[in-house]
Parts: C-alpha cells; sequence; structure tokens
C-alpha cells in the first residue's frame, strides 16, 4: 500500500484497466449482495430529503418497502445501508430497457445528473468497487482504499483495456467528493511516483465520467 496525507491506498490500484459497461453487467452491482448499499451517519437524510423528489419513478415495491421500513436502515455499531426489497437491489433502483436485458440504474443519480437533486448517491456505490474503511477516530484516523476484485465487474476490465482507463482516473469524481481536489492531485502524482517505483510503465491520465 502507498499513503496520500491519512489515506492508505491499495497497491491494486497501480495497474487496473477498468471502466463500466452497463451493457454487459447490467448494472449487477445495485442488485446483488446481502444488504443495501453502505450509508454514511451524514448521508441519511440526504436520502430522505431525495425521496419525494424520486419517489414516482420508484417500482411500486420499492414504495412498499419504502412505506414499512423507510429508505436507510443499520444502526451506528453495525452500520447503515438502503433498504432493499426482497434483499436484493436497493430501494432506488430502476430498470431501462427490455425485460432480461434490462439494466438497473439509481433513481438518485439520474435525478441529480437531471438537475434536481444535489445529491448525487451514496458514496460508496460512487465508488465501487473501491471500499473506504477507516480505522481510528479523530485526528489519528486512518482511511484504507481497497479494490475488491468481483466477478460481477469482471467486463468492467477488458473495456477499461481497450479505452485505456485506468481505475484510478475512473474514480476521480468520487474520490474528489470524499477528499477534495487538492487531495486528488496528490493521490495522481503519487501514484504515478509509485509506478514508476515497481517497474510500471507510464499512463496517461484519464478524465474520470
Amino acid at each position: 500500500m502507498f499513503a496520500v496525507d491519512h489515506v492508505l491506498v491499495s497497491d491494486a490500484l497501480l495497474d487496473a484497466p477498468f471502466a463500466c459497461h452497463l451493457g454487459s453487467c447490467l448494472g449487477a452491482c445495485c442488485v446483488h449482495g446481502d444488504r443495501g448499499a453502505p450509508v454514511e451517519a451524514d448521508e441519511r437524510q440526504a436520502l430522505e430529503h431525495a425521496l419525494p423528489v424520486v419517489e414516482a419513478r420508484l417500482r411500486p415495491e420499492a414504495r412498499a418497502e419504502i412505506a414499512r421500513r423507510g429508505v436507510w436502515e443499520g444502526t451506528e455499531r453495525d452500520g447503515y445501508h438502503t433498504t432493499t426489497v426482497n434483499d436484493r437491489e436497493c430501494v432506488f433502483v430502476v430498470y431501462d430497457g427490455a425485460p432480461g436485458r434490462a439494466v438497473a440504474k439509481c433513481a438518485l443519480q439520474q435525478a441529480h445528473w437531471a438537475g434536481k437533486l444535489a445529491f448525487e448517491k451514496p458514496l460508496s456505490c460512487h465508488l465501487y468497487p473501491v471500499r473506504a474503511e477507516t480505522y481510528g477516530e479523530g485526528p489519528d484516523a486512518v482511511d484504507v482504499l481497497n479494490y475488491e476484485r468481483i466477478e460481477l465487474c469482471r467486463p468492467a476490465v477488458p473495456h477499461g483495456e481497450r479505452t485505456g482507463v485506468q481505475l484510478a482516473d475512473f474514480l476521480e469524481r468520487p474520490l474528489t467528493r470524499k477528499y477534495g481536489a487538492d487531495w486528488f492531485g496528490r493521490f495522481r502524482e503519487t501514484l504515478r511516483q509509485r509506478r514508476q517505483d515497481v517497474g510500471i510503465g507510464p499512463q496517461d491520465p484519464v478524465p474520470g465520467p
């Protein structure tokens, strides 16, 4: 791993071609899993405020779950996450396309792109497949960024190779959202130096999505 300020970054990001290919994965990361998307404590209110904006677009079964359980659940000790439908897809999932090939998309993100919401989506979703975990508290806290190489995201690897996109650059927007533009600049420079140190050839930065 290498450090950028208080953040430890997995060496797996040094050479990790990656670019989402929704036509192949069909948005599987929004559907599969044993619970909803992890939510930071200060994101709970943002989800509640977003609900009236996107509620009409949500599936009937999602609206029923929200009426029963709310848009988030969990505890401070165990962590918070978005509510799900049938312990599968996030309640904010909407489907686009023909049955059998419909793509799972995020109603929050669509509303954000349409200028209706300032909040885009939980940071855990925006950063995926990188997971950020915090260890310790206060000024001694350290964040660790790990790349989860999972089968769901397998199509993104050859697509990243074809398009010349590295995961570190693909995630520029969410990393900047979490740590700020100055941190991302230092991250990019540290990444370049680390690649040279371990003998990975130069890679031109590719703007994030």
